[in-house]
């Protein structure tokens, strides 16, 4: 999540925050149509395309580690 600026003030936090959820949103859309498509790829009979998709789906989610979680190492 951002930090709030004493530069910005509100409205630059919101648009940042606006900001964020946009991309999550789209985030969550990918990874969306990427399972409906291993679904019909699986009701098709296709088990490796669905395979293929589902790992795409996985590699997605590694990839967008700062959408899903902080990209920040939890401390120890």
């Amino acid at each position: 999540m951002t930090k709030p600026s004493a530069q910005g003030g509100p409205e630059k936090e919101i648009a940042a925050l606006v900001a964020e959820l946009e991309q999550a949103e789209a985030y969550e859309q990918r990874l969306r149509q990427l399972i409906a498509e291993a679904r019909d790829q699986l009701a098709a009979g296709n088990v490796s395309v669905a395979l293929s998709l589902l790992n795409a789906a996985l590699s997605d989610i590694d990839s967008a580690a700062d959408v899903v979680a902080p990209s920040s190492p939890a401390p120890r």
